[in-house]
């Protein structure tokens, strides 16, 4: 099986390359530099720029998964908007262009766009979408791009993700703050109430439901989390329990965008690929406890490779 992987340098998109090259050929795309991996054939190209090489590699894949974007529901910069656009929206019309209409699709969007959930009861695929912010606007969009090439008889399966927690997680996460905070002995920054909860998936487990739901060539839209819902003070404790150390919380307003709770109806997932995914907390803690040491020498080297 030759797959293609978008924004594969990226958080989720390195560890789908490590899962999908024990199977087969991957092709990774990515304008940022990508860590060596067997098995993998590395593209440095913007997706707008229409590169030979990744119209080539979209064309010829036998499933392809889109996961380049702009990230950061908080991205404050000035520029956020257009990068939205340009990185969520326009990367993924000329990804839905490039990739023929019976190629298997997996894109993957948020599940920001739901705006959290109402009242104790999980989100649904089939529920109104709320999107707060311009983030989860901008994957709503994508969405609908999705929907009209199914419309039109494509393949096509979109993906929400609700929160992935792991090693290689963006710094700015809060786990990852947290966990920094807690080495430097430093209070952890909470935002809004500590009864908020989120659903967390282990982004080892995220990879293996991607590649599943790529080879099963089911359509439509599917949430991908656990069903299980932690509060930010379980996060907290579970930090401090597997760092071994004691920390403090400090309490600050959360934004607009932060909604209070986030939980995953997961039946779709299970009816397409047989499974849930179900997290460790303490275990997902203490592996990207480790990750954290030793992923900036793997893009350090990636980076070096790349110098001319």
């Amino acid at each position: 099986m030759v797959a293609v992987v978008t924004g594969a340098a990226g958080f989720i998109g390195r560890t789908l390359v490590r899962a999908l090259a024990e199977r087969g050929e991957v092709l990774g795309v990515d304008r940022l530099p990508q860590p060596p991996t067997p098995g993998l054939t590395r593209i440095t190209a913007d997706l707008l720029d229409a590169d030979p090489a990744v119209l080539r590699a979209l064309a010829g894949a036998e499933v392809v998964y889109h996961l380049a974007g702009c990230p950061d529901v908080r991205d404050r910069r000035p520029d956020a908007t257009l990068r939205r656009y340009r990185d969520n929206v326009l990367a993924t019309a000329a990804v839905l262009t490039a990739v023929p209409p019976d190629t298997r699709l997996v894109v993957t969007s948020s599940s920001s766009v739901y705006g959290g959930t109402v009242g104790p009861r999980p989100s649904c695929e089939s529920d109104r979408l709320r999107p707060r912010g311009g983030y989860a606007r901008s994957k709503v969009r994508t969405e609908q791009l999705c929907d009209a090439r199914a419309q039109a008889g494509g393949s096509v399966t979109v993906v929400r993700p609700f929160t992935v927690a792991g090693a290689g997680q963006r710094p700015g996460m809060a786990l990852a703050r947290w966990i920094a905070a807690a080495r430097a002995g430093e209070p952890l920054t909470v935002f809004g109430s500590p009864a908020r909860s989120r659903d967390i998936t282990d982004v080892r487990q995220v990879a293996a439901a991607l590649v599943d739901l790529g080879g099963c060539g089911t359509g439509g839209t599917v949430n991908l989390g656990t069903g299980v819902g932690h509060t930010l003070t379980e996060l907290v404790d579970a930090v401090s329990r597997v760092l071994g150390v004691p920390v403090r919380r400090s309490v600050t307003r959360a934004e607009h965008v932060e909604v209070s709770h986030t939980l995953a109806d997961t039946r779709a997932l299970r009816r397409a690929i047989g499974w849930v995914p179900s997290t460790d907390l303490d275990d997902l803690l203490a592996r990207q406890l480790s990750g954290l040491d030793a992923l900036p020498s793997a893009l350090e080297a990636a980076a070096l490779e790349a110098v001319p």
